[in-house]
């Protein structure tokens, strides 16, 4: 009994220098931009491991184990050739309703499709400019004074990143290869007594 209770203890005291070990490796990787760093590196960091970026710009696809982000398309947005069919309608305790890939989201707002974001001239963020970027996350607005952006975006928690943060962000997009795929433009609900 002794044996096996040193056993746990050691067991447990290894799994907590490890995840110490762990965190202390993570914080690390994401303070590089809080001490004014730009870097597509810490850039990476936050989109993959803070932002979940991948969860909604990158679409799904059905896997061994279930939905799976297709990282062939990584974060080009809602798949063009794509239609979706009118989501049922909404009642009682549900908000929002999404497409299979992940990339369309109906709700009170209307339908909105996740934007690709990789650097395509045509159909991304090519031709966007770095301060276009920053503003569009800052403001809510498409490239920082167009259409307000919809749900789920949510613009409202990358808006309290530093400059340097977002600023790395727009380095990492820039290096992903990118890919030509035209997002339909969102169809906006009409607010009711309109």
């Amino acid at each position: 009994m002794r044996r096996a209770a040193w056993i746990v203890t050691m067991m447990t005291l290894a799994g907590i220098v490890v995840w110490g070990l762990a965190a202390s490796r993570l914080e690390a990787q994401g303070a590089k931009g809080a001490k004014g760093e730009v870097s597509a590196a810490h850039g990476k960091y936050l989109v993959e491991a803070i932002g979940g970026c991948n969860d909604c710009h990158t679409p799904y696809k059905m896997g061994d184990n279930g939905p799976e982000p297709d990282m062939s398309r990584m974060l080009s947005g809602h798949p063009a050739g794509l239609s979706v069919t009118p989501p049922p309608q909404l009642s009682g305790q549900w908000m929002a309703s999404v497409s299979q890939t992940f990339t369309a989201w109906s709700g009170p707002w209307g339908l909105s499709y996740t934007k690709n974001l990789t650097p395509d001239n045509d159909t991304g963020l090519g031709k966007w400019t770095e301060q276009q970027f920053i503003d569009t996350l800052r403001n809510g607005r498409e490239q920082g004074r167009g259409r307000q952006l919809l749900p789920p975006m949510p613009w409202q928690s990358f808006r309290l990143m530093t400059d340097n943060d977002l600023k790395s962000i727009w380095a990492y997009l820039r290096t992903i290869p990118p890919i030509k795929n035209k997002v339909p433009d969102p169809i906006i609900a009409t607010p009711p007594g309109q």
